[in-house]
């Protein structure tokens, strides 16, 4: 697993913001990154720890459930997690 990640800052496509509560640290964010990377329809996941908050760009025309992208983030650890309206 690498240390530090560049993303895009330019991504496009469908995007889901999730709150994330339970997050101590950088690696937190990376672990519940790499979950929700692995959902079928998500293009990249980008979690600030200090903002309490995962933006998930998904593939153009997916469609990915937000119960799948919770699960995703309570498999990475003791986290809590919900959509943003």
């Amino acid at each position: 697993m690498a240390l530090f990640r560049r993303k895009e800052e330019t991504e496009t496509g469908p995007a889901v913001v999730l709150k994330v509560e339970g997050m101590h640290c950088s690696s937190c964010g990376l672990s519940i990154d790499d979950e929700l990377e692995e959902v079928p329809g998500v293009r990249s996941a980008r979690t600030d720890v200090r903002r309490g908050r995962s933006a998930i760009r998904l593939v153009e025309g997916a469609t990915v459930d937000t119960d799948a992208l919770v699960v995703a983030v309570r498999r990475a650890g003791d986290y809590e997690a919900w959509p943003v309206d």
